[in-house]
Formats: C-alpha cells, sequence, structure tokens
C-alpha cells in the first residue's frame, strides 16, 4: 500500500491524501490547532477506517455463508490517552446487521472472525486500545 499526504498550507491545517489506489481524502484539524473544521481530523479517519474494515469482514463472511445480508451499519465510539501520544485506549462496535433470516450465531461468528483473523485495522488497534463488540439483527 502507498499513500501520499499533502499539506495544504492555506487552509491552516488542511492535509488531503492521495491514496495508492488513486482516491483523495481529505482531512483537517480542529480550530483550537489550527485548523478549519473542513473535513475529519486525522484520528478520526483512522477509527473510521477501521470501522470500514470490520464492516467489509463482517459483510463478505455473511455472504460467503450463503446467508441474505441486506445491510450493515458499525456505530463506534473510542477512548483516547489523555496524553502524547494520545492512542485509543478504549473502542466499542456496535453491530447493526439487517437481512432476512440471519442465524444469531452465524453475525457473532462473522464478527469473531472478523475481530480475531482478519481485520488487520481492529486487530492492531487492539495493540493498545480494548476492543470490544456488540450486535442486533435486524430482520428485513
Amino acid at each position: 500500500m502507498e499513500c501520499t499526504i499533502n499539506w495544504v498550507p492555506a487552509t491552516g491545517m488542511g492535509f488531503v491524501a492521495e491514496t495508492g489506489s488513486g482516491h483523495l481524502l481529505n482531512m483537517d484539524g480542529a480550530p483550537d490547532g489550527g485548523g478549519r473544521n473542513l473535513a475529519p481530523r486525522p484520528m478520526e479517519t483512522l477509527l473510521a477506517g477501521a470501522g470500514g474494515c470490520t464492516a467489509y469482514d463482517v459483510v463478505l463472511i455473511l455472504k460467503r455463508g450463503r446467508h441474505d445480508v441486506t445491510g450493515c451499519e458499525v456505530k463506534m465510539s473510542a477512548e483516547r490517552a489523555p496524553v502524547d501520544p494520545k492512542v485509543f485506549t478504549r473502542i466499542q462496535l456496535h453491530f447493526k446487521v439487517s437481512g432476512r433470516h440471519l442465524p444469531e450465531a452465524a453475525v457473532a461468528r462473522a464478527i469473531e472472525l472478523s475481530h480475531e483473523k482478519y481485520c488487520s485495522a481492529t486487530i492492531m488497534l487492539a495493540k493498545t486500545a480494548e476492543v470490544t463488540t456488540s450486535f442486533e439483527i435486524v430482520n428485513a
């Protein structure tokens, strides 16, 4: 993987990341740090990336198991250390998985597999943070 980050001086503390796949991602700082609040903070993008990584896994695992999954939402909350480096110390992920006749055991197993084997992002973040999960199933 590759990524190039460029500071955009005219924005104060705004940055543009160009990913190896050719996509752009804007990031900005808080006003108290010189930013203008025009885009997510870098740590927010890290948290969002982890959520996307695990949601991707859960959907893929359920689809491969031939389950009729129609939606997957992950609500995340995180706590950070109070002093630098302000690493994540606790991350809670709540999955809301929608589908037809989804077995609870299959959803639980998909989440477990993501966090123990497949999701590089949450496995990496678990080196500094306590990562906990919960889920609900919505019949759709």
